[in-house]
């Protein structure tokens, strides 16, 4: 008859097998106690033990700090920039879905502009130097701005 895991353990460490129900957590530190008198014993050196540091917290209270102003992106249609283009545009720098970002383009398309995102003043203008940098690359004359909120 072959014997349990559990059962193996407990005649090799000499030890009851927990019932499972609270008693786990003692096998476990039972079991690396005897394991390390039993390292202790045969080399005559001793294992380090895990000290758990005590955590001080400490609450600074930082003034708050003020918030950017926030700026309206708006989109400027042209003849030239292809619909895709200002597409691509809008998801990659703007990070807006594809049907957003197609809604914008066609409002822009029949409007002449359309509302883009608000953003803080330096995020914004960030986002639009890449927009147009990008355009550039490609000879497209798409243009963005921004109008405070």
């Amino acid at each position: 008859m072959t014997q349990s895991p559990e059962q193996l353990a407990a005649e090799l460490y000499d030890i009851s097998v927990p019932d499972w129900d609270g008693e786990l957590d003692f096998y476990r530190e039972h079991r690396a106690h005897s394991k390390r008198n039993q390292i202790t014993q045969r080399t005559g050196m001793t294992l380090p033990t895990r000290t758990i540091p005590e955590i001080e917290i400490i609450e600074e209270h930082e003034e708050e700090t003020e918030l950017e102003p926030l700026y309206r992106v708006i989109i400027h249609n042209d003849d030239v920039t292809p619909m895709d283009f200002v597409v691509h545009a809008l998801t990659t720098f703007f990070y807006l879905s594809n049907p957003k970002a197609a809604e914008i383009m066609m409002t822009a398309h029949f409007s002449g502009m359309a509302y883009v995102q608000t953003l803080p003043k330096s995020e914004a203008e960030r986002r639009i130097n890449k927009a147009h940098f990008a355009a550039g690359l490609e000879g497209y004359p798409l243009h963005f701005s921004m109008e405070s909120e």
